[in-house]
């Protein structure tokens, strides 16, 4: 089949990129017919037709109604459909189609470029076919009236270049450029219209494109004279007024007014509108319609807001210089009762004391209700079951809160009064204040001590640069009424009342001097707390003081005891005694008690050792061996005897040993039977002293702790070093608490081999206590059996 083509165009751009690829550029013009031949692509490739056939020659990525087709047979591109440029790509300035070619076995990719080229094909065409314009007769020469811009599909310069008005008297047309091929046409007018002359005027605006022949379009311009606005408008009424229920519903219509304009047209079209001088508020709560008039509710009306609304009404006609006339509107509110009482507080104590009568004024209050009539009386009570009772006043709607029964701080210090008030409305409205009341204190309650009697146990050589130990007391007052000063009573406390110091905020209580158990085991004394309230009041508490025994004294030699004092002394013993044979004994005495009153003996200096030996818990030196000619007729013996405080404190004593043949030791023993008498009675007179101060001390300490302890039961095991031989050092014993537990601390009952067992209680007698135990005791029971128990664990 055969097809027309045509026989030229314009020019091809043929570039080689690589031995696969080519590019090529065509143009043609917009509006060509159907077949027309763009380009022959084998000729500009160089492909002869034969290759065309066995390789496939074809366009890719074409749609389903492309502008080219390809002949396959001889490679010619030619148009298959009318190619319009403004549809293909509207107004841009190159309109330019890409294509994509392929030749396979082997593959060569080919692209074509085609330019699409502007004709003058379409003429310039306005919006609109007639354009009416408006224009008073006083509009004045030189007024500018904007007219719509014609538009021409095509660009460059086939697009609009020119308007052209047709000839008149009263109006020039002028141009304006706005950029992007965009031109603005003006109306300005040259001469003052004259409505009474002519009412209309027609003019014809022309739009030209710069085509060859050029192409254009036409717009008919309709002038109309308005006439010029000299009535005003004139209400109908003189007065007008209106009244309306509070709470009135918005949309109700409240009151219409009217007026009429004598001038034609729009210049006797009436719009309604509020006066410039109208209250801010009105129009929140009334709208006016602009055409009818009609004045309608759009916000909540309050009678207590407002009783009377002056409104002023504006009617305007609709003239290019509006002409106005005002009218003032009178609107009456009538009441509901639509608002519940206010209570304020006038008058307000800003406490009452606790002590106060029957009858006291606690605070005055003023009920008011913004309603009239019986909508506004109202009546107050309390709501909640208290000693306080509203009663009223002389004076209308004022009340006095007064206490109808005893108050107490202590078993309530605040209450919350709810006041209610009620109107006799109808319906009742009621509202509710809460006062808050604050009972004041009066010193009515004396302090009260945490703990009585208070027992405190402390060490021997005390310091005395911190407290020894602490009272406290509280008082349920307030303020000054609860601040506490404490002293000791110095008349109940006795001679121990000058050894103490009391802080009289805190009731730290400090020693002035140490003490010495030695001297002083126990004493007791009273503290006495006082408020500062007027008048003060004040309590006191008993303070029982137990002194701990502290390693503060050094073992005493009993003897050997020289003439001059000395611990030094001789002995003359038999050659011929046996091994085991007693020399002497050292005997010794340590005032402390417990493990600082247990004495051991050692050896410290002996001349010959595998003669003589000292039974560390008795004092007692006994020859190891018999005598032989070769030892020595005199030995020196130096023992220390030392205490198990924590800090050993420790005495030496001097035994010189004679020995003598038996004869010379008979008859020493006679001359020394006497003296050793003397000297065995005054030893017996002083152990005796010293073991009836010490149990009478032991039994004193007994006495007081079963006197305090009367009110319980108590359960007292007992535990002791089974060796009951013992006839060294003297005994002692004393008792102190721990937690829940009191103990009595017994010194040694050692017999020779006997030992102490580390981390027993061999000593110690544990007395049960049920008592709660306090703070401060708990304090010092656990201070005390760290120092007593060092390396014996509870």
């Amino acid at each position: 089949m055969k097809r027309w083509r045509c026989a030229t165009y314009a020019f091809v751009l043929v570039t080689i990129c690589s031995e696969a690829t080519a590019q090529i550029r065509y143009s043609i013009s917009e509006e060509v017919e159907e077949g027309s031949v763009v380009g022959n692509i084998a000729k500009d490739l160089g492909l002869d037709k034969a290759t065309l056939k066995n390789r496939e020659h074809r366009i890719v990525g074409s749609s389903k109604e492309p502008l080219f087709n390809l002949d396959k047979g001889d490679g010619i591109l030619y148009v298959s459909r009318k190619v319009d440029r403004e549809e293909i790509c509207e107004r841009s300035d190159s309109c330019v189609i890409s294509l994509k070619t392929v030749l396979e076995n082997p593959l060569e990719i080919h692209y074509v470029t085609i330019e699409v080229l502007d004709i003058n094909d379409h003429s310039p065409v306005f919006p609109e076919k007639q354009k009416r314009l408006e224009i008073f007769e006083s509009t004045l020469p030189g007024a500018r009236f904007q007219l719509q811009p014609a538009r021409d599909p095509d660009g460059g310069q086939f697009s609009v270049q020119q308007y052209k008005l047709s000839q008149n008297d009263h109006f020039r047309l002028e141009i304006k450029d706005r950029g992007e091929e965009r031109k603005m046409p003006f109306l300005i007018l040259q001469k003052q219209l004259d409505r009474e002359v002519m009412r209309e005027h027609k003019l014809l605006l022309s739009a030209i494109d710069g085509g060859r022949p050029a192409k254009s379009g036409t717009i008919e311009i309709l002038i109309v004279v308005l006439d010029v606005n000299d009535n005003s408008p004139v209400f109908t009424q003189e007065a007008y007024s209106a009244s309306i229920n509070e709470n009135t519903a918005p949309g109700t219509i409240v009151i219409q007014v009217n007026a009429t304009d004598s001038d034609e047209s729009a210049n006797s079209d009436i719009v309604y509108s509020f006066g410039n001088e109208v209250d801010v508020n009105v129009p929140k709560l009334f709208s006016i319609d602009p055409e009818t008039g009609e004045i309608k509710v759009i916000g909540v009306i309050d009678f207590e807001e407002k009783k009377t609304y002056a409104i002023d009404v504006q009617a305007s006609d609709k003239g290019p210089v509006p002409l106005t006339s005002d009218k003032t509107v009178i609107i009456k509110v009538i009441d509901h009762n639509d608002n519940p009482p206010e209570i304020e507080v006038t008058s307000f104590s800003k406490s009452v004391p606790e002590d106060s009568r029957i009858g006291t004024t606690v605070a005055l209050i003023s009920a008011s209700d913004l309603d009239s009539g019986p909508n506004g009386k109202v009546s107050c009570f309390i709501r909640e079951d208290v000693p306080f009772v509203v009663s009223p006043s002389f004076q209308d709607n004022m009340y006095a809160i007064v206490t109808k029964s005893q108050l107490d701080r202590e078993e309530k210090s605040l209450y919350e009064l709810t006041i209610v008030a009620k109107d006799t409305g109808e319906p009742v409205l009621s509202s509710e204040k809460i006062v808050t009341v604050v009972v004041s204190d009066v010193n009515d309650n004396r302090p009260q001590f945490m703990l009585t009697p208070y027992t405190f146990y402390i060490f021997e050589n005390n310091d005395l640069t911190t407290p020894v130990f602490s009272v406290r007391a509280f008082d349920l007052d307030d303020n000054d009424n609860a601040c506490i000063s404490y002293h000791i009573h110095r008349d109940s406390g006795g001679s121990s009342g000058l050894f103490l110091n009391i802080n009289s905020e805190n009731g730290d209580i400090m020693a002035l001097k140490s003490f010495d158990f030695e001297t002083l085991k126990t004493f007791q004394f009273h503290v006495v707390a006082s408020d500062s309230g007027t008048p003060s009041l004040s309590s006191n508490v008993t303070v029982n003081v137990f002194i701990l025994d502290q390693n503060d004294n050094a073992p005493v030699i009993l003897y050997p005891v020289s003439s001059n004092g000395s611990a030094e002394g001789v002995e003359e013993i038999p050659r011929n005694v046996n091994a085991g044979y007693v020399v002497t004994k050292v005997r010794a005495y340590d005032a402390d008690i417990g493990y600082n009153g247990w004495l051991l003996f050692s050896l410290q200096e002996v001349t010959e050792h595998s003669l003589f030996t000292l039974d560390r818990y008795t004092g007692q030196i006994k020859t190891l061996r018999p005598f032989t000619e070769t030892d020595e007729a005199e030995h020196k013996l130096v023992i220390l005897v030392k205490d198990n405080g924590n800090i050993s404190l420790s005495a030496t004593a001097t035994v010189i040993v004679k020995v003598v043949e038996p004869k010379e030791a008979f008859a020493a023993s006679d001359v020394k039977s006497s003296t050793k008498a003397d000297e065995d009675t005054n030893v017996t007179f002083y152990l005796m002293i010293t073991l009836g101060s010490v149990s009478a001390l032991f039994l004193i300490s007994i006495i007081v702790l079963i006197a305090m302890q009367c009110s319980k039961t108590t359960e007292y095991t007992s535990k002791y070093l089974q060796e009951a031989n013992y006839d060294g050092t003297l005994c002692h014993s004393i008792q102190y608490r721990s937690g829940d537990k009191r103990y009595m601390l017994v010194g040694p009952r050692m017999s020779i081999g006997s030992t102490i067992v580390p981390g027993s209680h061999a000593n110690t007698l544990v007395l049960p206590d049920r008592r709660r135990v306090s703070e401060e005791v708990r304090h010092a029971s656990l201070y005390q059996k760290s120092h007593l128990l060092q390396g014996i664990p509870a």
